[in-house]
């Protein structure tokens, strides 16, 4: 847990770091909008960082007690319900969110009926119950947690309708009571706002119901298990990995980067009749023969006692705690992930760092050249008379008339941009996503119970990633209708500008990709005759299309902000130009009227070009302090 608090610091140091840099940038007025948008991303790429480790296994595989054990020791006692058969019966996140007070948020299972997944609703207040949490009272946050647990009976056709049970399907249909009702989960999902040390500093626990919820809850199967940083698979030491077991592992998981499978109980094979090197043996024996099954390095099937690990850590028993085996998995879950996640974010800020370092860089050198060619021209209007300075002032006067010409001539490029950008909308806008969306929708409503529902959701991908390729496109025509424009200004006016930000929708082609793939894994061969499985796939299309309507929401804010801050350099080089060209008029013409002597004025160039020096000696320093706290150990 060290490792995770030294995490914790780092982020706080690379952010006061950064944050000293934009200061200063903003303080010698070297920073641009695009600046500011790099400098605005990458805060809030360290404060909105999370590290997220999913928790997944059948139900009494000791999930949820190995969650206590973990992080929550040290309340004194288990603050998740724990106990035999299913205690988790909705998905439950845990984390800390500081703009809200210590609560439980709980989604209803009635919300299933809707065409809305479980993230259109998180930020809908009015969607979820809402329990406080009593910090100071260990039992009522026990009692208030006890709400994952609970189920209700419904009717039949209820039930049927949130997807939760089919007549035609055996594994559901044994559920129906006597009375013709069918037990459900009373909630849909839980997210439990705790101020936990280590929820504070950006950790989500996600703890899933038994295996058969997540093929039927999409918001597990799209997103929140995909997107987990670690996931830890749970198995029972005693049964082994099970046919459910493997199918949830093969569909769901799969061997990767922080997938780690877990033999939890292994207490229940502590046998006093053999020696603790042959108990030693037989786990290690079990641990090979899950690995195998798995596909994974052995040394990633990590076999503990969760129970006697939390029984240990509350009763101070470090003997016993060392025997659960806990520690292990403890080390390899926080001194694997956080090194990986902490490079991850080294790379992106690094980028973002460099990028606001060029605009400054830019900015700082134009003005620089503007004084040394004003200083030059001063200088060499040493000894001249009064024709040779009047003269001069013809000269600036003209090349302030040129310059004013061709910022007209810019107002017909402004008139072709405003055009490129509307067109940009048309295949990148929400309302294009929308239509699609509700048109798929009817078509898989019209083939329902037919194999053909799966061909609507394949050519919404396909119909997706065609318009995210022609928003690519469109924006490249932006980006090539710009760069020409700003080399083209700055060779008639001797500027040195900086070539427009780039910008890529590649990313967000990508993620259409991993939600596809994931769609094929779970209905690519799969038969839809049954109703379960129609169903199924229509609240999969919900998920489905939440994911992909993000995905373009963040599109589109990404170009929004890319066509502000565009033409942002070439802003503030005409502005800078402007104002030098005045500033030259003057001071030559207060030397021609004889107000301003020329050697005070000189003299008052050469303080300023020593100062910018000073300044973008600091600035280098403020750069180099973060970028030397990014790379600092931890």
């Amino acid at each position: 847990m060290q490792d995770f608090q030294q995490y914790g610091a780092w982020r706080a140091a690379v952010t006061a770091a950064l944050e000293a840099y934009g200061a200063a940038l903003r303080d010698a007025a070297l920073v641009d909008g695009a600046g500011e948008q790099q400098l605005a991303r990458a805060l809030a790429r360290l404060r909105d960082d999370r590290l997220s480790v999913a928790f997944v296994a059948e139900f009494s595989r000791g999930k949820t007690e190995l969650i206590n054990a973990l992080f929550f020791a040290d309340y004194g006692q288990r603050i998740l319900p724990s106990s035999a058969g299913r205690t988790t019966m909705c998905p439950t996140e845990l984390l800390y969110d500081a703009a809200l007070p210590p609560c439980i948020r709980l989604l209803p299972i009635e919300t299933r009926a809707e065409h809305l997944s479980t993230s259109d609703f998180r930020d809908d207040p009015s969607a979820w119950t809402t329990l406080p949490l009593d910090l100071d009272a260990p039992e009522r946050m026990t009692e208030a947690f006890r709400q994952v647990s609970l189920t209700r009976r419904v009717p039949a056709l209820e039930a049927e309708r949130y997807g939760l049970w089919d007549p035609a399907d055996p594994d559901t249909a044994t559920s129906l009571g006597p009375d013709g009702t069918v037990e459900i989960p009373q909630w849909r999902h839980a997210i439990i706002n705790l101020p936990h040390p280590l929820l504070r500093q950006g950790l989500v626990i996600l703890d899933t119901p038994g295996l058969n919820a997540i093929g039927t809850e999409p918001e597990l199967t799209l997103n929140l298990i995909p997107n987990a940083h670690a996931v830890l698979f749970i198995l029972a030491a005693e049964t082994g990995v099970t046919k459910s077991d493997i199918d949830v592992w093969r569909t769901h998981i799969g061997a990767g980067p922080g997938r780690l499978a877990v033999l939890n109980k292994i207490d229940a094979m502590w046998d006093e009749l053999r020696t603790p090197e042959q108990n030693d043996a037989e786990i290690a024996r079990q641990q090979l023969g899950v690995a195998q099954q798995l596909g994974l390095d052995s040394a990633r099937v990590y076999p503990v006692s969760a129970q006697k690990a939390l029984v240990g850590k509350i009763n101070g028993d470090m003997a016993l705690f060392e025997k659960s085996r806990l520690g292990a998995l403890e080390a390899a879950l926080f001194h694997d992930l956080i090194p990986a996640r902490k490079e991850i974010v080294r790379r992106q800020l690094d980028l973002d760092l460099e990028q606001v370092a060029a605009g400054q860089a830019a900015l700082a050198g134009a003005r620089m050249r503007d004084l040394v060619d004003q200083l030059r021209e001063l200088k060499s209007l040493r000894g001249k008379n009064q024709n040779v300075i009047a003269h001069m002032m013809r000269r600036v006067e003209l090349e302030k008339k040129e310059f004013d010409a061709s910022l007209f001539k810019l107002q017909g490029t402004r008139a072709v941009f405003a055009r490129l950008s509307t067109e940009l909308y048309s295949t990148l806008g929400m309302d294009t996503v929308q239509g699609q969306t509700d048109a798929v929708r009817a078509e898989m409503q019209a083939a329902r119970f037919a194999t053909g529902m799966r061909q609507p959701v394949r050519a919404f991908f396909d119909t997706a990633r065609a318009n995210l390729d022609a928003s690519n496109a469109k924006v490249a025509e932006i980006g090539a209708m710009m760069d020409s424009m700003v080399r083209k200004f700055a060779a008639e006016h001797g500027l040195a500008l900086a070539s427009p930000m780039t910008l890529s929708l590649e990313r967000y082609r990508i993620e259409i990709d991993e939600v596809e793939e994931l769609f094929l894994k779970q209905f690519g061969t799969a038969t839809l005759l049954m109703t379960s499985r129609a169903t199924l796939l229509e609240r999969f299309f919900d998920s489905i299309a939440s994911r992909v309507r993000r995905s373009f929401r963040a599109a589109n804010l990404d170009a929004e902000a890319w066509l502000k801050v565009i033409m942002a350099p070439l802003e503030t080089a005409i502005r800078q130009h402007r104002e030098q060209l005045r500033g030259r008029q003057a001071s030559i013409g207060r030397i021609f009227e004889a107000t301003d002597s020329l050697e005070q004025k000189i003299t008052a160039f050469e303080g300023s070009h020593a100062a910018l020096e000073g300044t973008r000696a600091h600035l280098a320093a403020l750069s180099a302090q973060v970028a030397a706290t990014l790379e600092a150990r931890i």
